[in-house]
């Protein structure tokens, strides 16, 4: 009996396992460059400018396709109401059955609009592709944004736990000063406001924090419930390359004027594409195979149905009521808005250039004063809190003291986000820091 009910025991615990043994889920850590990649894997916009670049690399291929004799396997049966001749009711027919079993090869050996739309179609594939990376470049900015909002978001939330730590210990100091005698009553209610409302901001950073995890789940996850953690290298950011090197880069590499360039590119094969139609056409057609009165190789008397034909046709336009004209009008003037907003970006491009180079020059060169400010406005509370106690400070001092330590460490947190987002956008320009 005894052996039985340890056998059960032993058949309970393997159906249902403790909850010690269950294994525990693992949070990712997430790198910025790990946060990038799976955004890109992710971003619907990115995705969707992917797919007009490859919706626009098959619109090359067939275009070009156009270009290139096609060959086409032909077979059709016409039937005409007999009448007692060989043609039958309709004398355009050669008899009441016909067969056509014939391979053709089609060729347009001269088309300019033919011609003129494959380049078109190459440059809307260059122009798809500058969009593409456009699209990739603008990502960055946006994970920049979020990764390291998130970042700090967590530097702030700590900064406001150290805080109230500190203000917590001032109250406990004028407590035991006030049970001794040694402060009075209301620097005892000084400390317990500034500790409620130290209690109030640790928990609005705690908000922020959430708040800052799910935007990032959400742009980088299919399920923004998934947990992770990011790393924090806030204060590593890349050095700032000098003006003129960045100024070669946006030369050399900027998507938003190959994008434009592209436009005016396909812009140029619309005007001649549109000019081809006013010009003569030459196609060339090949028959190869049956067509007679019936399905065989050879007829009654032996005659040879299988054979071949050509022929070759000159397409010379005359009149359309100047439709083509028309057309033209049409791409001559998309020409010159694309020749006009050629001319813009290059100028835009050059001023974000230097305003977004500016900006991280001056964030960048701010940061080594913040993080004195932060260590001066921390020694300052030090020495304040330890001159209170010594009866030479007042409890107002000290709480002027804390506030500035508060509002230094946060001017380092933003000064470093500042500093990565404008080397970001900075980025969106040269594709490099």
């Amino acid at each position: 009996m005894m052996r039985l009910f340890a056998c059960l025991i032993i058949g309970l615990a393997l159906v249902f396992p403790s909850s010690a043994q269950t294994p525990s889920i693992t949070a990712l850590t997430i790198t910025f460059d790990d946060a990038l990649k799976l955004a890109r894997d992710n971003s619907p916009q990115l995705l969707a400018a992917l797919t007009s670049a490859s919706l626009a690399k098959e619109d090359r291929l067939q275009s070009k396709a156009a270009l290139l004799p096609g060959v086409n396997w032909m077979n059709q049966f016409i039937y005409t109401q007999p009448n007692g001749t060989e043609s039958g009711v309709f004398v355009g027919n050669d008899g009441p059955h016909i067969y056509n079993n014939q391979a053709v090869v089609h060729a347009e050996i001269i088309s300019i609009t033919k011609r003129a739309e494959h380049r078109m179609a190459i440059a809307a594939e260059a122009a798809a592709l500058a969009r593409s990376e456009i699209a990739s470049r603008g990502l960055v900015v946006v994970v920049t944004e979020s990764y390291y909002g998130l970042v700090t978001a967590q530097r702030k939330n700590a900064d406001a736990k150290q805080s109230l730590e500190e203000v917590e210990h001032f109250l406990e100091i004028t407590q035991k000063q006030e049970a001794g005698g040694e402060a009075a009553r209301s620097d005892v209610v000084k400390a317990q406001v500034q500790a409620e409302q130290r209690r109030r901001e640790e928990q609005d950073t705690e908000l922020a924090v959430e708040k800052a995890r799910i935007a990032l789940a959400v742009l980088i996850f299919s399920d923004f419930q998934q947990e992770y953690r990011v790393v924090d290298d806030l204060g590593q950011a890349p050095a700032l390359l000098p003006l003129d090197q960045a100024q070669a880069l946006a030369t050399k590499n900027n998507p938003d004027v190959r994008a434009a360039e592209a436009a005016v590119s396909q812009e140029s094969f619309s005007v001649k594409a549109a000019r081809g139609e006013m010009l003569p056409s030459l196609y060339f057609d090949y028959f190869y195979g049956i067509n007679a009165r019936e399905y065989a190789t050879y007829d009654a008397e032996h005659n040879r149905n299988l054979g071949s034909s050509f022929l070759v046709e000159l397409s010379i336009p005359v009149w359309n009521w100047g439709a083509t004209r028309s057309k033209m009008r049409q791409a001559e003037l998309r020409l010159r808005q694309a020749q006009n907003e050629l001319s813009f970006t290059q100028r835009k491009i050059l001023a974000d250039l230097k305003l977004f180079h500016r900006e991280a020059d001056v964030a960048g060169s701010q940061l080594a004063s913040l993080q004195r400010s932060s260590e001066l406005a921390a020694e300052s509370l030090q020495l304040t809190l330890l001159g209170y106690q010594a009866g030479e400070a007042t409890a107002l001092e000290v709480v002027d003291a804390q506030t500035t330590v508060i509002e230094a460490r946060k001017a380092l947190e933003d000064g470093l986000l500042r500093y990565r987002l404008a080397l970001a956008s900075l980025q969106t320009i040269t594709g490099a820091f």
